[in-house]
């Protein structure tokens, strides 16, 4: 099945690449659904997963102009401190493995319906951010807090699930800066997902949750898949990708809690 691994690393890193979104919550149901690895080594793996293969984008988005370095820090502000307060709080709770599993599950089904949910609904929300916006004042203050508190959630949501980081804070930053072009928009979302990926992923590495097999796996194919894809970016057509996302992840939520 190595072969298989790879293949779902490439469709996965190309889909990140392109649209900014789909990591985790692609990449870990798939694993827990189509594979059968364990939900918590799942979140664990495609944590250290997303990591890496985003590191790759991040490169291209760089060289491109297309990371806004002043969001990402605001939303790193947040979510890494939080995502080592989870885990430090996941290991302080020593859940038996069938517990810790039942939990991830959980999380991982409410957040794959959240994801889904803001892939439906991020124009909406980008309209609705140009609405309060109207003054043309894009980086006024009480955004800042907003954009922190922001990270902060995707810290505690990314950790225990591993999704979120793309879809969902695609979602925000669409709300928060409608003014900004998209394609910065996703290659910001990038840049943050990469240290709070790595932050959650060596976490859940020290719990004994990662299978550094299956991931080189997975390496092999997302690696290329990314770099693609972040050639490709602003021009595919993700108001396509995103209903046919949004649909597949409403499916792997209803399969997960009836699993």
């Amino acid at each position: 099945m190595d072969w298989a691994y790879s293949l779902s690393g490439l469709i996965v890193g190309f889909i990140v690449g392109l649209t900014g979104m789909g990591g985790g919550s692609l990449m870990t149901p798939l694993l827990v659904l189509f594979f059968g690895v364990p939900p918590a080594t799942a979140v664990g793996t495609d944590l250290l997963y997303a990591s890496i293969t985003k590191a790759g984008g991040v490169w291209v988005h760089g060289r491109n102009g297309s990371v806004d370095w002043k969001i990402v820090g605001w939303l790193a502000a947040g979510s890494l401190p939080m995502a080592l307060i989870t885990v430090l709080v996941l290991n302080a709770l020593k859940l038996e493995s069938g517990y810790f599993a039942t939990l991830i599950s959980g999380v991982l089904g409410v957040a794959l319906i959240l994801t889904a949910l803001a892939l439906l609904f991020r124009e909406r929300l980008r309209e609705l951010g140009r609405s309060q916006h109207h003054a043309g004042k894009e980086w006024r203050p009480r955004v800042i807090p907003y954009t922190v508190a922001t990270g902060i959630a995707l810290g505690v949501l990314v950790t225990v699930s591993s999704v979120g980081a793309g879809a969902i804070g695609m979602a925000a930053l669409f709300w928060l800066y409608p003014r900004l072009a998209s394609v910065k928009l996703v290659g910001s979302d990038i840049a943050h997902a990469v240290p709070l990926t790595l932050v959650g992923g060596l976490g859940h590495l020290g719990l004994g949750y990662v299978d550094l097999a299956l991931l080189g796996t997975l390496l092999i194919g997302s690696i290329p898949g990314i770099l693609i894809g972040a050639r490709l970016a602003g021009v595919a057509p993700d108001w396509i990708l995103r209903p046919v996302l949004g649909i597949m992840l409403c499916y792997a939520a209803w399969v997960l809690y009836n699993k």
